[in-house]
């Protein structure tokens, strides 16, 4: 279930709320699990693998697009639970049991179908046959079903329904001659190559052992190289194999499965030698003089904060990476994380403390971001010389003591200082009687001062 968990990156590592899964090209045999681990899939993507049997399905009810095309299925089955199942692809199998489509008229929701490519999709009156056995089929093929195909081949299943049976019988007895010739084929090959193992020096039959023993005592035998040996068996491995791709073959399951032996072993053999031709040597983190030294071979972006208490790394991790892969070990001159088995590692501009740090990822980037606590001294590259820190609480002690030294303090008289007056704080206002106005004089005409002017109107 490897493939699985990869898959479930995207979901945070969780396979059993996974509503779409794909394991395409995974070179699957059988199908196992997936009923029980991942019962909340509606999608599920099995295409271009060996899968020779459906099964294992039948419990994942709300499954709504099965993809299953270019395996070696050669029936159709247990899928009578997946309720919700919309869209079925079995492009380019071995299905020639035409009548097993019955067994999917149980689900009711089923809209499209693909035969394409199957023995199946050759017999006459295929597609009239599939469109009358499944009612619920909108689409077939690629192609849609109109209202008077499916009258014209409900009319016409009875006719068409034992000419079907007699294909998928001549189907059959092909099928069972193929196999039949197949286990002939790989119990030769089985044999052979029990000869082979078991065979003299060389490939060759020693019958006689004084022979063998004078040949092993001899110095010219002693003296052969291993290199002409293994050249000798790289020609024979590469005669082989351009014998197994030009010899003609039918396509079959079994010719598939013979291929994929073919591959595996050929490709265990070809990563072997690869193996002890690139022989990387190890990575050096710490030299032999006990210096920590710079390496990046994750190859990612970094940062890294220095401030007077901490010192803070961000590191630039993959998004979707589990954190399960991420290791990080701080020690108090460097950092090392490994990320995939890949070292990082980074020279810390000052001496920290290893107990008091904190790593944590964020969860919207995926970024590791690292805070190391800085110890109360500093160490420098040579001579270890060490300078103390001053820290905040220090500094300030030190203001306040230069302050102190540059005070100047104010005399005052103390005859001359005096307590205030609160009850002449508030002075009250004086009341002042107020005066009536005094009346307006008018003059008279008596008054010899008196006047006359005939422009001016007069008073009333």
């Amino acid at each position: 279930m490897g493939t699985e968990i990869r898959n479930a990156e995207h979901n945070d590592c969780v396979i059993f709320s996974l509503e779409e899964l794909s394991l395409h090209q995974q070179e699957i045999e059988r199908l196992e699990h997936i009923d029980k681990w991942c019962r909340d899939l509606k999608i599920l993507y099995l295409q271009n693998n060996l899968i020779g049997k459906i099964e294992n399905v039948s419990k994942l009810k709300k499954l709504e697009y099965l993809n299953l095309a270019l395996n070696n299925i050669e029936k159709i089955e247990n899928l009578e639970g997946c309720e919700e199942l919309a869209k079925l692809d079995l492009t380019v199998n071995f299905i020639g049991e035409l009548s097993s489509i019955k067994t999917l008229k149980h689900n009711i929701h089923l809209k499209e179908l693909f035969l394409m490519g199957n023995p199946c999709a050759s017999f006459d009156h295929y597609r009239e046959f599939v469109v009358a056995t499944l009612p619920q089929l909108k689409w077939l093929d690629g192609k849609e079903i109109e209202p008077s195909e499916r009258i014209k081949a409900l009319q016409e299943y009875s006719v068409i329904e034992p000419q079907i049976r007699e294909q998928e019988k001549d189907h059959c007895l092909k099928r069972a001659k193929l196999k039949e010739e197949a286990q002939r084929k790989h119990q030769e090959e089985a044999k052979n190559e029990d000869k082979r193992s078991n065979a003299g020096f060389g490939g060759r039959w020693d019958t006689d052992i004084n022979a063998t023993l004078s040949s092993l005592e001899s110095k010219d035998h002693l003296q052969a190289p291993d290199t002409e040996e293994h050249n000798t068996k790289k020609l024979d491995n590469s005669e082989d194999d351009l014998e197994f791709w030009n010899k003609p073959c039918l396509f079959t399951p079994e010719s598939r499965l013979e291929t994929l032996r073919h591959m595996e072993n050929n490709g265990k053999s070809g990563k072997l030698s690869e193996k002890k031709k690139k022989v990387k040597p190890p990575r050096t983190l710490i030299t032999e003089d006990g210096k920590a030294l710079n390496v990046n071979e994750p190859k990612i972006d970094f940062s890294l904060k220095d401030s007077e208490k901490q010192i803070i790394l961000d590191l630039a991790v993959y998004r979707y990476m589990d954190t399960s892969l991420i290791n990080v070990d701080v020690q108090p001159t460097y950092v090392r994380v490994m990320i995939k088995g890949k070292p990082f590692q980074l020279v810390l501009p000052a001496e920290v403390k290893p107990d008091s740090s904190s790593a944590k990822r964020s969860q919207t980037t995926g970024h590791l971001v690292i805070c190391m606590p800085k110890v109360g001294e500093v160490i420098t590259g040579g001579q270890r010389a060490f300078t103390s820190v001053k820290t905040t609480s220090d500094r300030s002690s030190e203001y306040i003591n230069t302050r102190s030294k540059h005070m100047e303090k104010l005399e005052v008289d103390p005859s001359k200082h005096s307590f205030p007056d609160v009850a002449n704080i508030v002075q009250e206002k004086k009341h002042t009687p107020r005066r009536r106005p005094e009346p307006k004089i008018i003059p008279s005409e008596e008054d010899p001062t008196f006047e006359d002017n005939p422009e001016v109107p007069p008073l009333i």
